[in-house]
């Protein structure tokens, strides 16, 4: 048992060295044959976890970004060879297989366009290529949603299973390629573009976002997911195609016939959260579950008094039952209006506003209302809204209200935390 022991680690020291020397730009047709020599064919988990290894031993996620096109040069012929496994429709992987097939497609169809804009004559009239490339391109900008996905959901359960690294990878490859297309969305956005800005733009931001995307398609087909479908359960998998749907799909619908034999399965269980803090029982004892997560009464109302914005509720027979308290508030309410029918909590000139209000959001004719007015140097934005449980019945209002002031003179980006 030792001795398997000590060739399994040798062989993972051998595999990382190759992906050392990739880094030291060592060449690729002698890494290739190392590589040979060590095995005909690698798990795509395998390398996964060879990168997870390196960036746990101090290689930042950022260079292993910088050099993956390399490392799947050095690895596709073996991944090539790779025996690719077949989903029934409706699974994750085949619903993103799928968008991958669509996404291709769209490539494919840019591609061309864009050679045909780059050969044409500068007095040609681009307006008919430019409507196409912007409906490919606007269809194109649906990749979102599949990136979304992987990183709010798949990535959730594969770092549940200690496999952090790999994603950290791809989730910073999609964002290089969100900045590129939203180069191209802006650029396009202009009505009159000349030939030579064009070209520019293809050759420079077009074309490259188009590889980039193909690039991480292959990541994707030939490691991600064949990796993905060795670490998780299948109640992780019943849990992500139960989650999906609030994201949405990219270019397509999944097909159905999956059906998995176990429930859905969250990355973290709840319950085993502490249930109290170490203030003692003053801190509010037991959690409470919700149908995304589960907090103590504490953590409730630490998160209510801390949001920027004031919160009433009423509940479905006009009664307040609940204000949040925070440091800054914008109308004053005190605890003795708790239990208060509401028309009783506004002066008489706008009790009328507030009767309508409820009755339409009783009624089922509004489900939302909002105001905004100016005063005492702020700019109030108030906003109410009809619950309903699940069944449809009305089960109370919340009134939502914030100083909107400062948030009038906002412009431009800020993507950058500061000191200040």
């Amino acid at each position: 048992m030792s001795e398997l022991i000590d060739n399994h680690k040798q062989r993972r020291e051998t595999l990382k060295q190759i992906i050392r020397d990739i880094h030291q730009n060592v060449n690729p047709h002698e890494l290739k044959m190392r590589f040979r020599e060590l095995l005909s064919d690698v798990g795509a988990t395998e390398i996964a976890a060879l990168e997870q290894e390196l960036i746990q031993e101090g290689l930042p996620a950022t260079e292993v970004k910088s050099l993956c096109d390399v490392h799947v040069s050095v690895f596709k012929d073996s991944l090539d060879n790779q025996p690719k496994s077949q989903e029934q429709g409706g699974h994750p992987i085949h619903t993103f297989r799928k968008e991958n097939k669509a996404i291709e497609r769209v490539v494919q169809a840019i591609r061309p366009l864009l050679e045909q804009i780059q050969n044409m004559h500068p007095d040609v009239n681009l307006e008919d290529k430019l409507k196409v490339w912007k409906s490919l391109h606007q269809q194109l900008l649906e990749i979102e949603k599949h990136y979304s996905r992987k990183e709010n959901i798949l990535f959730a359960y594969l770092e549940k299973h200690g496999v952090s690294g790999p994603p950290k990878v791809m989730w910073a490859i999609q964002d290089e390629i969100r900045a590129q297309l939203k180069q191209v969305s802006q650029a396009l956005l202009h009505t009159k573009v000349d030939l030579l800005y064009l070209t520019e733009l293809i050759q420079k931001t077009a074309l490259p976002v188009l590889k980039a995307i193909e690039d991480l398609i292959y990541k994707e087909e030939n490691i991600m997911f064949p990796m993905s479908m060795e670490t998780l359960t299948e109640g992780e998998w019943a849990a992500m195609a139960e989650q999906s749907g609030e994201i949405g799909f990219t270019l397509i619908e999944p097909d159905f016939g999956w059906i998995p034999s176990v429930p859905p399965e969250l990355p973290v269980d709840p319950e085993s959260f502490p249930a109290t803090t170490d203030r003692g029982k003053d801190s509010f004892q037991g959690l409470l579950p919700f149908q995304t997560g589960a907090l103590t009464l504490e953590q409730i109302s630490l998160i209510f008094n801390h949001l920027p914005v004031d919160i009433t509720f009423v509940d479905e027979k006009d009664n307040v039952r609940y204000f949040s308290y925070g440091k800054e508030r914008i109308f004053q309410r005190s605890k003795a209006i708790i239990g208060r029918n509401v028309k009783d909590c506004h002066p008489p000139d706008s009790v009328h506003i507030v009767t309508k209000i409820v009755g339409d959001f009783k009624s089922g004719k509004r489900n939302s209302a909002e105001f905004w007015i100016h005063m005492n140097g702020k700019f109030v934005f108030i906003q109410y809204f009809a619950l309903h449980d699940l069944d449809g019945t009305y089960r109370g209002t919340i009134e939502v209200t914030q100083d909107i002031q400062e948030m009038q003179n906002l412009k431009g980006d800020k993507r950058i935390y500061s000191e200040e």
